[in-house]
């Protein structure tokens, strides 16, 4: 588990990448699985979503050992060895290009919080896909603040009578400062106010099943 350590955009922002980080992402997938059907999630999310709870003792466990194996790489990225979980979920992509919403058309941030990180674990084979990371070019936003929120979403209003589909690369709006492209039982961990989007190509299957739509586990800790 060999760790490549970023630094996108004029923020300098670190995102940090390592692969093989389970040696097992069949076994998560086995756990995401056994909880399908995933509902549709409620958030700007676009396609189908199981947040985790208590209950769930196989996927929590799985999620406790990803959190062990990536707390080196948190520590020497983000210089803190603590932090609390606050959410963990399995994803699977399946909306159409055609019926995506404004928010789900734009990259977006998770929360403005700098203390919050998002640890995204890909567990599926989806040639082309991965996630990417942006500048607005009208306020020069990296990196979404509880300040600069209101430019970015005025920005983003005001550019949307030009933007459809997945955003997968640069436009007039946004500038692409970075990408991670998705290969199976690779994590990529990065702020979660840095502006980003999932890559989603236009032949990717959007099966709402775990074992052939773009599966992800969604991990957000809060740093100490």
């Amino acid at each position: 588990m060999t760790p490549v350590l970023h630094r996108f955009g004029t923020a300098d922002v670190p995102v940090v990448v390592v692969d093989g980080i389970s040696g097992d992402p069949e076994s998560a997938t086995d756990i995401a699985a056994a909880l399908a059907p995933f509902p549709v999630s409620n958030t700007y999310y676009p396609g189908v979503r199981r947040i985790l709870t208590a209950q769930d003792r196989d996927a929590v466990a799985y999620v406790d050992r990803l959190l062990e194996a990536s707390a080196p790489f948190i520590a020497g990225a983000f210089d803190t060895g603590a932090f609390d979980l606050t959410e963990a979920s399995f994803s699977i992509v399946t909306t159409p290009a055609a019926a995506l919403n404004l928010p789900q058309r734009i990259p977006h941030f998770d929360s403005t919080d700098p203390a919050y990180l998002a640890i995204l674990h890909y567990l599926s084979d989806a040639p082309g896909s991965g996630t990417a990371f942006y500048r607005q070019r009208a306020t020069g936003i990296e990196v979404v603040s509880e300040e600069n929120r209101p430019g970015f979403i005025a920005a983003a209003r005001a550019a949307s009578v030009d933007l459809s589909g997945y955003l997968n690369a640069s436009n007039a709006h946004f500038e692409q400062i970075g990408r991670v492209d998705a290969v199976r039982d690779r994590i990529v961990i990065y702020p979660s106010n840095l502006l980003h989007s999932g890559i989603i190509p236009a032949d990717l299957p959007l099966d709402a099943d775990p074992r052939r739509g773009r599966l992800t586990a969604n991990i957000f800790v809060r740093i100490k």
